[in-house]
C-alpha cells in the first residue's frame, strides 16, 4: 500500500509546474519529477545520479554549497535563489524551498523558474541606470564607464566597447574599450564586428559555431580560442550613431552567448544610444558656450577661466606665468581689400599658427575681432615670454595660401605681462598687457 501511494504521489508531481528534486548526502540527484526537464534541458534519466553542484552557474557554486550544508543541519530554506546552466548552455534563475529529511538522509526540493521575472526586474534596473548615468555623467568617458558597468552586471562580459561614426567622414571610431586587462587596443574582432554591424544595421552574434563569418586571416589570427561577441547598433530617432559590442567572458563557464541574450543588448541599446546622443548635444552645446565660432579657440568667457585656474596655479606653487595680448595690424585694410571671407580664412590660419607657437598645458584664445590672447604658464625667466613672441613674429610673416590663390603675411603688435611682476590679479595682468599691446603698435606705426 505504501509503495502505491508513493508511485502515485510521484506521478502526481509531474503535473506540477515547478519541479521535485531529491538529493542525497553526497549531493547527487536520486529523484526529479517531469518538469525538471523543462527547466533544466535534461531529461529525468539523465539528471538522476548527477551531481548537483555541478549543474550550478559557477558563480553561485559556493554559496549553493553553504546553503545546502544549512539545509542538512535541519534548517529549512523556502527562498533560497542561484542560478543553474541548462543542458543548452543558457542560464536559467531558480527559487528553491527545501529542507532535509533525516529520516529518509534526503534533501527535497521544490525548484521554480523565475528566469522571466529575473530578466524583466533586470531589464527595468537597467534602464532606470543608464537614464540616471546620462544625467550623473559630465563626459562622454564617464558615461561609457557607467553603462559598462551597468551592462556588465546584466550581461557576463569580458571586454565592452562603444564605436561611434565620425562626425565628418561617417568613419567608426572607438571612443570607449576596455576588457579584463583594463582598457587596451581593439581586438581584431571587434574592429570587423564593429564595421559589420554599422554596414547592416542589424546585431550580430559570433560563436564557436558562426565563427566561419569571420575572414579567413581573422580566423587565422582568432586561432583555436571560442569566439563569444555580440555587436548589437546604437540608433536613435536621427539614425545610426554607432555600435555597442560585448565580449564573452569565458571564466562564467558559458560556452557564449545566446540569442535571447542579444535580444537583450538589442532592447538596452536603444536607452544607450539616447543618453550618447544626448551627451554629444550637451557636450556641443558646452564647447559653443565656451569657444569662437570662427577658429575654434576658447573665446573670452573661457579665456578668463583658464586665467583665473592658472593664476591660482602659480601662487599655489609660487611660480611665474605670462599673459600675450595680440592684436594684428592692418587686418580691416584685409577684409576691405579682399573681402569678408578671406579675412575670416586668414583669422582661422592666424589661430592655428599661434597654437604651435606654444605648448599643450598652454591657452591661446581669442577675444574677438582680430585681437588673440596667450596664456604661458610656469615661466622661469622674461626671456622665455620674449623667444615666444618672436616665434610669434616669425611664423605670422610665413605667407598664408588662402582661397583663389591669394597668398598674404601678417604681423601683429604683442603686449606682454608677467606674473607677479606686473599684477597678482586678472584685472591688473589684462591691463598691462594690454597696454603693453597699444605700445607696442603705436612703436609700430611710427617706425612704419
Amino acid at each position: 500500500m505504501e509503495k502505491s501511494l508513493a508511485s502515485t504521489i510521484a506521478r502526481f508531481t509531474d503535473l506540477l509546474m515547478d519541479a521535485v528534486c531529491m538529493v542525497d548526502a553526497e549531493g547527487r540527484f536520486v529523484f526529479v519529477s517531469a518538469a525538471c526537464e523543462r527547466i533544466f534541458g535534461y531529461a529525468p534519466q539523465e539528471m538522476v545520479g548527477m551531481q548537483m553542484i555541478n549543474l550550478v552557474a559557477p558563480a553561485d557554486r559556493e554559496r549553493t554549497l553553504a546553503a545546502a550544508r544549512t539545509i542538512m543541519d535541519g534548517h529549512p530554506n523556502s527562498r533560497f535563489e542561484n542560478r543553474y546552466v541548462r543542458k543548452d548552455g543558457k542560464i536559467v534563475h531558480i527559487m528553491w524551498s527545501a529542507r532535509w529529511s533525516e529520516a529518509d538522509q534526503l534533501r527535497v526540493a521544490v525548484a521554480r523558474d523565475i528566469t522571466a521575472t529575473k530578466q524583466a526586474e533586470a531589464m527595468q534596473y537597467t534602464l532606470y541606470a543608464i537614464s540616471e548615468a546620462a544625467h550623473a555623467s559630465d563626459n562622454l568617458p564617464a558615461l561609457f564607464e557607467r553603462i559598462h558597468g551597468i551592462i556588465g552586471a546584466m550581461l557576463p562580459a569580458a571586454g565592452f566597447a562603444v564605436a561611434l561614426r565620425g562626425e565628418q567622414d561617417d568613419c567608426l571610431q572607438f571612443a570607449y574599450h576596455a576588457n579584463a586587462g583594463g582598457s587596451a587596443a581593439p581586438h581584431p574582432v571587434a574592429r570587423w564586428l564593429g564595421e559589420e554591424v554599422s554596414r547592416s544595421g542589424q546585431p550580430v552574434l559570433l560563436t564557436a559555431a558562426t565563427m566561419t563569418r569571420l575572414p579567413l586571416a581573422l580566423q587565422a589570427t582568432v586561432g583555436p580560442a571560442p569566439v563569444c561577441w555580440i555587436g548589437v547598433p546604437l540608433a536613435t530617432t536621427q539614425g545610426r550613431i554607432g555600435v555597442l559590442l560585448l565580449q564573452g567572458d569565458e571564466a562564467s563557464g558559458l560556452s557564449g552567448y545566446s540569442d535571447q541574450e542579444q535580444e537583450l543588448l538589442l532592447f538596452v541599446s536603444n536607452q544607450v544610444a539616447t543618453a550618447i546622443h544626448r551627451q554629444q548635444l550637451y557636450t556641443r552645446l558646452r564647447f559653443m558656450a565656451q569657444h569662437d565660432e570662427l577658429t575654434q579657440l576658447p573665446n573670452r568667457r573661457l579665456f578668463h577661466d583658464r586665467l583665473q585656474m592658472a593664476l591660482a596655479r602659480a601662487q599655489r606653487h609660487q611660480s611665474q606665468l605670462a599673459l600675450l595680448f595680440i592684436d594684428l595690424n592692418k587686418f580691416k585694410q584685409i577684409n576691405d581689400d579682399y573681402g569678408h571671407a578671406c579675412g575670416d580664412q586668414l583669422l582661422r590660419e592666424v589661430a592655428q599658427r599661434l597654437k604651435h607657437c606654444v605648448r599643450e598645458s598652454d591657452t591661446v584664445a581669442r577675444l574677438g575681432g582680430d585681437e588673440f590672447v596667450v596664456i604661458v604658464e610656469e615661466v622661469l625667466v622674461a626671456a622665455d615670454a620674449r623667444q615666444i613672441v618672436e616665434k610669434i613674429h616669425q611664423v605670422l610673416a610665413m605667407p598664408m595660401s588662402l582661397a583663389d590663390g591669394l597668398s598674404l603675411t601678417a604681423t601683429a603688435s604683442i603686449g606682454v605681462a608677467h606674473y607677479p611682476e606686473h599684477g597678482s590679479d586678472i584685472a591688473h595682468l589684462i591691463r598691462h598687457a594690454d597696454q603693453a599691446m597699444y605700445a607696442a603698435k603705436q612703436t609700430e606705426e611710427h617706425s612704419g
